[in-house]
């Protein structure tokens, strides 16, 4: 305990920590105050473990039950604690960018995604049982950050407002041809046909969604105008009037932005604008942490905006319309953990135990990334021209109430 000691005593200043080691002994760290939680470890060796790789060692003792919560809650109420200790804040200690030209060259060669590897990747995560994504996710199966208006929202409404935030950055006409960039199981793509009349193709790498999307569309009758197809963005040689790309580009990788972008840019109608919806860093250049590159997402990284503008700027895009979404994805995943911990007996059958702290692990540390750590959501409109979209953004406003006007009424007309 000597070394976790040492560090919980630095790291905990707010709150309290009790620390029940593999002897018995209790330690109490923090001011003694509220909140307050308890955990215990089953070994000698997992708090030595943890002091010398934090996230890897906390994550996997949690899941093999070397660290188990006894008081205060559950994993959440322990990250909330202990990384709300760490926020991130100018002249927080755990802030100070040391060794940051060697950290940025590994995480670098970590992101090296050609396009075999690519959909390793993908299937690694996105190919688990559909039956998983249907207990935690909304009906949907919207699985990136939703869009709470006023904070209030249930996840199901907040996942449509997101939607028609969307749509009305994307100036729709019916008619036109959109490309959707990492589609997943379809729910955007059949979104944008049913509220604007457009056509949708959209591209995955994974074999569970695009059965499912396809599927999905032949349901709703709209199979000629809306498909899915299994295919890496950068084999894509078509034109489109519009490109949308919503959770994909974490994947994508830093040594691959400039195809990226691009790319964009040759399938980009010349008239043509393009809406791209990613994590971003508030706090510069990063890595993936080790726990979450091992068993969530390889190859996956969150960027910072000084790492896209660049690459945006080389591909010859004008950033027509950027916002920055500040807490949507913390309540978002706070909707994903609680449908999660309702839904535990269910997970355990599908996998077992181990899986479950897993995945509890991984949305809980997820939440705290966004409301502690500087993570936030960017939406970049993106055109070559820099008359393609209005001089004022009001015409998102009246875009947005109008597609939601026509979900309340499904039958209605797509107005011209």
């Amino acid at each position: 305990m000597f070394l976790l000691s040492r560090a919980l005593t630095f790291i905990v200043r707010t709150g309290t920590l009790h620390v029940i080691d593999a002897g018995g002994k209790r330690h109490a760290f923090g001011n003694g105050q509220a909140p307050a939680v308890t955990i215990r470890f089953h070994d000698r060796w997992t708090p030595t473990r943890i002091a010398l790789n934090p996230s890897l060692g906390v994550g996997e003792a949690y899941m093999d039950g070397r660290m188990t919560i006894e008081e205060g809650g559950d994993i959440f109420a322990f990250l909330d604690l202990v990384v709300g200790n760490m926020r991130w804040e100018r002249g927080s200690p755990f802030h100070v960018q040391r060794f940051v030209r060697l950290k940025q060259f590994i995480s670098w060669l970590h992101q090296i995604n050609p396009a075999e590897r690519s959909q390793r990747n993908v299937a690694h995560h996105y190919d688990l049982s559909g039956k998983l994504y249907d207990l935690f996710l909304d009906k949907d199966r919207q699985y990136s950050c939703a869009y709470f208006a006023s904070g209030s929202e249930d996840l199901e409404t907040a996942q449509l407002l997101k939607k028609a935030h969307i749509a009305a950055k994307l100036l729709l006409k019916p008619g036109q041809r959109v490309l959707d960039i990492g589609s997943g199981w379809g729910g955007l793509g059949l979104y944008l046909n049913r509220v604007a009349g457009v056509s949708v193709t959209g591209v995955t790498l994974s074999e569970e969604q695009h059965a499912l999307s396809n599927e999905r569309a032949r349901a709703a009758g709209v199979a000629d105008r809306v498909k899915f197809r299994m295919q890496d963005y950068r084999g894509i040689s078509e034109k489109f009037d519009r490109v949308v790309s919503v959770g994909m580009f974490e994947h994508v990788g830093a040594p691959h932005y400039d195809r990226f972008f691009g790319k964009l840019h040759d399938v980009l109608a010349d008239d043509g604008v393009a809406l791209l919806h990613t994590i971003g860093r508030a706090d510069g250049p990063g890595r993936t942490d080790p726990w979450t590159r091992k068993y969530i997402f390889p190859g996956g990284y969150v960027p910072s905006l000084s790492e896209i503008a660049p690459a945006i700027e080389r591909a010859g895009l004008y950033i027509t319309d950027l916002e920055v979404l500040r807490l949507h994805y913390a309540r978002t995943l706070r909707h994903w953990y609680d449908r999660t911990r309702a839904n535990r007996d269910q997970i355990v059958a599908l996998y077992d135990e181990r899986f479950l702290r897993m995945w509890e692990f991984y949305l809980a540390g997820a939440w705290t990334a966004f409301a502690h750590s500087g993570h936030v959501v960017f939406q970049f409109q993106l055109a070559k021209r820099q008359d393609a979209a209005p001089l004022s953004r009001d015409y998102m406003a009246e875009a947005e109430r109008r597609y939601l006007a026509l979900e309340k009424a499904p039958h209605a007309e797509v107005a011209e």
